[in-house]
């Protein structure tokens, strides 16, 4: 997939890049090999941000550090300060304001005491491991709750699309025009790509005004009806 995404977006310049087939195929490998543990969610945000950085395919390090990029769009620390945040606190976890719920959770299973008393040669590679898990999940829209923290209800993927159909009959939209367009909402308020998306989207129909949030879509059905 992140090939293909490369040879459209870069074109004769993504050609160029390769002397042989036998070295596309090596690159292809070493690419997997780099970047094959991450979410489909992660690459398509680092995708997107790679369009607007670079002029010619970037680099497997230069993708790693937009992936880092897109982390940190979410609020997500980088694996560094999470884990010294995690080492510094996990005397009295419950007693600190995390960075992100992410960090808490990672070194609750990396376990408190361990991280207390092993090295960090025998713990910062396993912690590391469970963050970036962690981070997937987050950049996938899972929302992580820390302790005593009630988790606010999200509407269903069916439910949305009932509301989107509602939304797309009352401006007199087809209902697959609609659900393309206002896919953006299925996505977390955080993720970068929402906001892009609802952009293009509101650039393709400047005679509306399109909603931001799930709130809107039910104002704008309600005041249609």
């Amino acid at each position: 997939m992140l090939f293909a995404r490369f040879m459209v977006i870069y074109g004769h310049k993504f050609k160029s890049a390769f002397n042989s087939p036998k070295e596309l195929v090596i690159a292809k490998r070493e690419w997997a090999t780099s970047i094959g543990s991450y979410d489909e969610d992660v690459l398509v945000a680092a995708l997107e941000l790679a369009k607007q950085t670079y002029s010619w395919m970037p680099s497997i390090a230069e993708f790693l550090q937009l992936i880092e990029k897109c982390q940190q769009g979410f609020g997500l620390p980088a694996p560094e300060q999470a884990y010294s945040e995690a080492c510094r606190y996990a005397s009295e976890p419950l007693q600190h304001t995390w960075s992100h719920a992410a960090v808490y959770h990672a070194g609750k299973k990396c376990g408190w005491f361990e991280l207390r008393s092993h090295s960090q040669q025998q713990m910062a590679p396993r912690f590391r491991a469970i963050y970036k898990t962690l981070c997937d999940q987050v950049l996938a829209g899972e929302i992580l709750i820390m302790p005593g923290q009630k988790a606010l209800p999200e509407p269903s993927n069916s439910e949305l699309f009932e509301l989107i159909n509602s939304w797309a009959q009352s401006h007199q939209l087809a209902v697959e025009e609609a659900q393309t367009s206002l896919y953006y909402l299925h996505l977390v308020a955080r993720n970068p790509l929402r906001q892009r998306l609802l952009e293009k989207a509101q650039s393709q129909y400047p005679q509306l005004t399109l909603p931001e949030t799930l709130d809107d879509l039910r104002k704008q059905i309600s005041e249609s009806k």
